[in-house]
């Protein structure tokens, strides 16, 4: 089984059953555990605003992780403890996307000047406040507009991940 599998496994089971109406999307990296939930949407009239849905979604997504909130930070523990990862949480309603927490990783890059003058660009512009948030965007945008490449590119290093953890083990 892979460590992926893992996790998201512990999560499907660990989870109290209907805090979400979907099994939740588990996303993990190096430093993080991300676990994003779909929460059941609103019930308004059809000829509701699309500021009072919007409204709506807000309401019920903020409602969620008051309620939670104690329980998530329990089960982040012991996710943390087994995993040793920090864990984050997200809550999805509709077309709302909301993170509650997430970390913000710094990474260390070494740059050349051509490089350096392009995230230079994006700040002295006001496209960025700074460097880091000028390369940030920049990994947006490759996400952005090379995201299939990218997500098949993931999905070959997790059938990777999952042939290592099926072949043979060392004695």
């Amino acid at each position: 089984m892979s460590f992926r599998d893992e996790v998201q496994g512990w999560f499907a089971g660990r989870l109290p059953a209907g805090w979400f109406t979907e099994a939740p999307e588990v996303l993990i990296d190096r430093e993080e555990i991300f676990v994003m939930g779909r929460l059941a949407d609103v019930q308004l009239p059809k000829d509701a605003t699309a500021e009072a849905i919007a409204a709506a979604r807000s309401g019920r997504i903020r409602e969620f992780r008051e309620r939670t909130r104690e329980e998530r930070i329990g089960i982040a523990e012991e996710a943390q403890h087994k995993f040793g990862r920090a864990v984050s949480w997200g809550a999805r309603v509709g077309d709302m996307t909301e993170p509650f927490t997430t970390l913000s990783i710094p990474v260390m890059t070494r740059l050349r000047i051509k490089e350096r003058e392009i995230l230079d660009a994006l700040v002295d512009s006001g496209v960025a406040r700074s460097r880091s948030h000028a390369l940030a965007w920049c990994v947006r945008l490759v996400a952005d507009h090379q995201g299939e490449w990218v997500s098949e590119l993931k999905d070959t290093m997790r059938r990777l991940e999952e042939l290592r953890a099926s072949g043979p083990r060392p004695n």
